[in-house]
């Protein structure tokens, strides 16, 4: 797999992907691979269990993460939903968060940049997956409240991020 830039072909040793594989196989999370550039996983969280791609997109040197979850967003709730995703996202400092219109679905995205044939490492991959998961965990009961609650997006904003201290 070689890529030009100029005069210049830098050919890179494995796909990208592979390393999510070796991660993915090495922590016993079932996945799966349906072509060389794609790896699938699901991964179960606190909240809600997770759809996680990763896809390498060569044309630009970057390794795509998709991370969504079981929420669908009734038509009527949507705007509300992109008023909360928004305010999500000015918070984030790497990835942010989607609305996929088609399907109603909240998904987290975010890329790693590969830039001049560098490969990820293992590490990267698993904190790559680890920022998703986080993330997602972080502001899950914030949809949770727009869809279900009927809540405006601060409201929801302020009481997913109530966090209680001591013991009652």
């Amino acid at each position: 797999m070689g890529m030009v830039f100029g005069d210049a072909e830098l050919q890179r040793q494995f796909n990208p992907v592979d390393v999510i594989e070796l991660v993915a196989a090495n922590r016993d999370w079932a996945f799966e691979r349906h072509c060389d550039d794609e790896i699938a996983m699901s991964v179960e969280g606190v909240f809600s269990e997770y759809a996680v791609t990763f896809a390498w997109l060569p044309d630009n040197e970057a390794l795509h993460l998709g991370c969504a979850f079981d929420m669908t967003i009734p038509e009527h709730r949507r705007v509300e939903m992109l008023r909360l995703l928004a305010r999500i996202n000015e918070q984030l400092l790497i990835g942010h968060f989607d609305l996929w219109p088609t399907e109603g679905a909240i998904m987290f995205r975010h890329a790693l940049l590969l830039s001049g044939g560098a490969d990820p490492t293992s590490q990267q991959a698993e904190r790559l997956l680890g920022s998703a998961l986080e993330t997602c965990e972080r502001f899950y009961q914030a949809f949770h409240f727009v869809v279900w609650a009927n809540k405006d997006a601060d409201d929801a904003l302020v009481c997913s991020l109530f966090e209680t201290v001591g013991n009652a």
